[in-house]
């Protein structure tokens, strides 16, 4: 079983290269297979996730052509209408096969999909996602753990989400491209990825406008054609390298982003003492003394991101005073807390969605599991900091959303390496011991 193992207390030091946004990723490769044309799309991850998706695209009939490790060119032209059936067993361990079921029934008005999985972080129903096909006149039941959704016709529709949902605006979004006549989304998720799906369906043809406010209005269209597109920058592992230079008191710039996607995050940053710095596409984060404590509430973007907590958390058990953080999004967010205690840190949680976080000077090695993607990174982000050595186990979590993240890390300084046996994780010791000797 692969594992991380990593030698902390060094600061991280250097530049930084972000990758495609992965959640944005996902829902442009599903609509991409509603093109019988040629979807070229670069800046895409490669990570566990995208790859699971594009094994699911390949075996319902459509072209999936690698043309490298962040380039694919995706063609739905082999789709047999008969054969619509997503389910196997890599497809139930990720959460964005559920877009298929917007992309399959706006092409071709029928589609059966495993139910979603993904990270145990809370439970994130689909009931707006159902309520937007149902609106939109198809025919939705769940039978077997699958979801069966037909429509004779999809008829563009007025559409209030009870919630703002991400993956319902994008699933609603996808299939509604295609429906004859116009739709309105109120309520929408305003998140960067959304904007970015729809301005990919726009390079196909669509007729989309409004993403990135609460109203998305959608004039439906028969016909895609050949686009070529460029996935925007992932926000989340921007946010990610930011909080490991903060938390291990380093001076770190990340490149190749948007910085009006990272507000939030650089704002917090900022709040805490650490030295932020923005350009055209970069953030420059330097701590270079032990930071302060405040208090967070996540919140639906242009708030600050679930996605981000752990991270932020971690950052804040290494500063003075005591912090609050309040998750609004996930019920079960915290459940790295109990790793982190044995590493040192003195959390409290309160009523399961408040944590109250006393800063320590210090975390201590210890052996941990990653409990989810986004956990898993900001338990990474605690062995870099920590005095001694840390093994997180269970790293295929964090494998789901972070590409290269070893090697990247490495590139800053950070002593951390990928092992599968003991023997691995001795050699790892004895040589980094063998060079603070030396």
């Amino acid at each position: 079983m692969e594992r991380y193992i990593i030698k902390g207390g060094k600061p991280l030091v250097g530049e930084v290269v972000i990758g495609g946004a992965k959640n944005a990723a996902l829902g442009i490769l599903a609509a991409a297979v509603m093109n019988d044309g040629r979807c070229t799309i670069d800046n895409m991850p490669n990570v566990r996730d995208i790859n699971v998706l594009l094994h699911a695209i390949e075996e319902i009939g459509a072209t999936v052509d690698r043309k490298g490790p962040n380039e694919v060119v995706i063609s739905g032209c082999g789709i047999d209408p008969e054969f619509l059936t997503v389910d196997n067993e890599y497809i139930r361990k990720i959460r964005a096969g559920y877009y298929l079921i917007g992309a399959l029934l706006g092409r071709h008005k029928r589609a059966k999909v495993v139910l979603p999985g993904g990270c145990e972080i809370g439970a994130r129903p689909i009931d707006q996602h159902i309520k937007g096909f149902r609106a939109l006149g198809a025919k939705v039941v769940i039978e077997q753990g699958m979801i069966i959704a037909e429509a004779e016709e999809l008829k563009g529709s007025h559409i209030y989400l009870d919630v703002v949902s991400v993956g319902a605006t994008i699933n609603i979004m996808i299939a509604a491209s295609m429906a004859r006549g116009n739709t309105i989304i109120e309520n929408a998720a305003k998140e960067p990825h959304i904007v970015d799906v729809a301005n990919f369906l726009n390079s196909m043809g669509a007729n989309i406008k409004g993403a990135g406010t609460d109203v998305i209005r959608i004039r439906g269209v028969e016909t895609f054609h050949d686009t070529e597109y460029s996935i925007i920058p992932d926000q989340i592992e921007a946010g990610t390298f930011m909080m490991a230079a903060a938390a291990t008191h380093g001076d770190v710039i990340v490149r190749n982003i948007i910085p009006k996607h990272m507000e939030a995050i650089s704002a917090k940053l900022n709040e805490i003492g650490a030295e932020v710095q923005e350009s055209d596409d970069a953030i420059r984060v330097i701590a270079s003394h032990r930071l302060k404590h405040t208090q967070i509430k996540t919140l639906p973007y242009p708030g600050f991101p679930t996605d981000m907590q752990p991270q932020m958390a971690v950052t804040l058990g290494l500063s003075t005073g005591t912090s609050m953080i309040v998750e609004s999004i996930f019920e079960n967010r915290f459940r790295y807390v109990e790793e982190l205690r044995k590493m040192g840190s003195n959390f409290k949680i309160l009523d399961g969605n408040t944590a109250i976080i006393t800063g320590v000077e210090k975390y201590v090695g210890a052996d941990i599991d990653a409990p989810d993607l986004r956990a898993g990174a900001a338990l990474v982000i605690a062995g870099l900091a920590a005095d001694g050595y840390t093994t997180i186990n269970q790293i295929h979590f964090i494998q789901r959303g972070y590409e290269r993240f070893e090697e990247k890390l490495r590139g800053l300084g950070g002593m951390i390496r990928k092992v599968e046996t003991d023997e691995e994780v001795n050699r790892f010791i004895f040589s980094s011991s063998k060079k603070n000797a030396d």
